[in-house]
This record gives C-alpha cells, structure tokens and sequence, in this order.
C-alpha cells in the first residue's frame, strides 16, 4: 500500500511577553513544493532574506529575526537534577548544606520567576550562553542606538522586540517596556549576568547525568567546584576578627535588617592564587556579595567581569567586579532566600587607584592605574583596620563620615578591571534579620 504524504504551512505569532497572538495552518495536499515556494516566499516578506541564503542571515529593519529552537523532547526541560545528599559524604555538614543550596533546583527555578521569565518559553533547561550572548549584543546595539542620537522610534522597537525574543519575559496584558534608557538598559544587563550563572549552575547539575551512582551526589558536585572548602574554627583568631569586621561595617543607613553570621568557610579555588598578583600593592580584604544561585559559577570560575557583548553603559563604573569595605553594601545584594544567603571576602590587589567622586562609566583606566574606588561619604576608620602578616588590609574600623560635601556615593565602591588580582579568601553563610 502506498503512503500519500499530506504537507502543510504553519505559523504562529503574537505580542512579545504576551500569550496573547493567533496561528493558521494551509493544507498544501500532496504539493510539497507549492507549500516549500510559500514558506520561502513567507520568509522573504517577514525577515528580509531569502531562505537559501540563511546562514548568512543579516537583520533588517522592522524584520524578523531566526531564533534557534531547541527540539529536545518536552520532559527534559523540567528533569529532576535535584542535588539529594547521600549518607557517603565524607564532607563537614556545613559544606554539604552550602552545596545543596546552591545547587538547588527549586531555588534556581524561583530566581527565574521573581526576573519574571516567561517559563513556558524559556524553562530553566532551555536557558544557554549563545542565547545570553545574543541578548548582550542586543543591548550593546540599544546603547549604541542612544549614543547616536539618530534613533528613530522604530529602531528601539525593533531591538527591544529582538531582545524579549532571546529573553522571554511574561508581562500578562502590559505591553513589554520600550528598551530606550541607560536605565532599562543597566537593568537588563543585570539580568542577563543573573541568568548567565544560572545557566552554569544549571549545566553543572545536568552534567551529572548517568553519572556514579555509587559516590554521594554533594561530594561529585563539590569536586566539580574545583575549590577546596574549610570550616574555619569558630574559636579562632581568624573567625574571631572576620566577625569584628561584620560587626563594625554594617553601615548605619542599612538599619533594616542584622546580620547573624551562621558559618566562616575558607576557600581556595584551583589556580587561583597562582594566577593572583599578590605583588601588586595596596592589598585588601573587602566584601562582595551575590545571590546564592550565583555560586556554583562563582565558586567553579571565580569572579568574572561582564562579557565583551555585555553594554559599558550596564554598569556604574564600567564593566568590572565591584567590592565593598561596609559589610552591608554588600549584603544588599545578596537577596536572601528565607533569610539566609552567602557572602565573599576577597583579597583584592587594588595597586594605584583611580579615585572618583562620582559614578563614571570607565572603558579604560588612566596610565599608572590599576583599579577604581567610589569614593564613599562615610568608611570605615582607617585607625581601626587591621594589616595581616601578608601585608593585607582589613578595613574594619567602625564607620566615620569623612565631612566631604563633594561626593555622591554614601559608601567607599572599588573596581577592578582584571580577576587576577582577586582571590576569593572566604565564604560566609549568614541569616539576615529583618528589623520590624
């Protein structure tokens, strides 16, 4: 018996961010090539380009644009990568309480939904870095749209609409946000580097697949941390000074909440401190802090400064990682999950700073600079910091207000521009308080 093959035309379209659209499907019969001839006819209209010519696809404006589909089947997008721990691990219990964290699923899916991600579009499995990097070059584009002054309406539009494309983003009836601002652009930028450790986390988990079933779960993904994790003694002189610099850094407009410092690890990432350059002068021990989803990057790639396809403009002094000398600072971003998040202190070789007053979007620091500093209007007192036998500082005296009317920022901000001169020294997990 012979197969008679029926061949049909689909297409599907709507509002960004939005359920909202129709589709329409053409029977074609048997005519395969009279459904081939209107696909590419169809594409031509929409995109531009012709559908021959599609590895050398160009955007045209008010076009369409290819957005690469995933047809991997429906139930890997959600699979159960929850890291359950064994009876087998041979790590502190601490540790192994830090590593489920932030390697928890649930956690992971819930930072998805509070940046309002689209998940039917874009679950956790489907998030990957050539999509992100498609999205920073969107915004590269849309900062270079401003910088013109030439933009006309449509061009925003047309990038703004390329954008939730890449990032789908669930906006119910609203109308998606015109991309057409330093600030709608700084806050997109952040949340694709939120999405960009995700997606590390995410692929660590999934890296785990058929895996050894014999080996406890937390010890083959605290391996693949490659960083070596150490209770520090609570009844330490090390401990002891860590928390004096908690006590006295919470800076005083921060006064919404305490924060109780549950456990102090040591941390020593593979290759780190040979790549450090501890020869660089003006050493200091300062805070940085993240989203517990973030550390599984974090602590397998260090700190990192934003992708090349990332805007200059995301950022307030250009595209670096940020420290601070007043705990809370922060703190503030670490967006605790039932209160309890994860802090770094850094060794950070500061060398000659760029002192600013003001925020500045720094490309490229003056000759004979090696790092930026906000100047902040209350820090620290420098009578109170304490220098280590390494020759490290540790900026942990109580703050004082420097008296100066000339500055903007409330608190001291350093920058630097090169992850080798930061090494992660230790990792705090910490409940924070809310004072009521």
């Amino acid at each position: 018996m012979q197969t008679v093959c029926r061949y049909y035309l689909f297409r599907s379209w709507g509002r960004v961010g939005t359920n909202i659209g129709g589709s329409k499907t053409e029977d074609y019969g048997n005519r395969l090539d009279d459904a081939k001839d209107a696909f590419e006819t169809l594409f031509l209209e929409k995109s531009g380009n012709e559908w021959a010519n599609r590895e050398h696809f160009k955007k045209t404006p008010g076009g369409m644009c290819i957005l690469e589909t995933d047809y991997s089947p429906k139930e890997q997008e959600n699979a159960d990568f929850t890291l359950k721990p064994g009876s087998q691990s041979k790590l502190p219990k601490s540790i192994q309480e830090i590593i489920t964290m932030i390697f928890d699923v649930d956690t992971l899916n819930e930072a998805l939904r509070e940046f309002e991600i689209d998940m039917d579009k874009m679950p956790l499995g489907k998030l990957s870095k050539r999509q992100l990097d498609n999205a920073y070059k969107v915004l590269t584009e849309l900062q270079n749209l401003m910088s013109s002054g030439e933009a006309t309406y449509e061009h925003y539009l047309d990038a703004t609409n390329r954008f939730f494309t890449y990032i789908p983003q669930d906006f119910g009836l609203a109308t998606p946000p015109l991309l057409n601002t330093s600030e709608k652009i700084k806050e997109k930028a952040q949340l694709l580097d939120e999405l960009l450790e995700i997606e590390i986390a995410y692929s660590i988990l999934k890296s785990d697949e058929g895996g050894d079933l014999t080996r406890d779960p937390i010890d083959v993904h605290y391996e693949k941390l490659h960083a070596r994790m150490e209770m520090v003694d609570k009844e330490s002189d090390e401990f002891k000074r860590i928390m004096e610099y908690v006590k006295n850094t919470h800076a005083p407009t921060h006064d919404q909440y305490t924060i109780e410092v549950i456990d102090i690890i040591r941390v020593r990432r593979e290759g780190e401190n040979e790549r450090f350059k501890k020869d660089l002068s003006n050493r200091h021990l300062l805070w940085h802090g993240s989203r517990v989803t973030n550390y599984a990057g974090i602590l397998s790639q260090g700190l990192r400064i934003a992708p090349p396809e990332a805007p200059v403009t995301g950022y307030m002094f250009g595209k670096g990682v940020y420290f601070a000398d007043m705990v809370s600072k922060s703190a503030n971003y670490c967006y605790a999950l039932n209160k309890e998040g994860l802090l770094l202190l850094c060794d950070v070789a500061l060398g000659e700073m760029q002192e600013e007053t003001h925020a500045k979007c720094i490309t490229k620091l003056r000759k004979g600079k090696h790092s930026c500093k906000g100047i902040g209007k209350t820090v620290p007192d420098p009578a109170g910091a304490y220098i280590t036998e390494e020759g490290v500082t540790i900026p942990m005296g109580k703050p004082i207000d420097t008296q100066r009317t000339d500055l903007s920022l409330l608190y001291n901000e350093y920058i630097v521009y090169d992850v080798a001169q930061i090494e992660i020294k230790y990792l705090l997990r910490a409940k924070f308080n809310a004072i009521f």
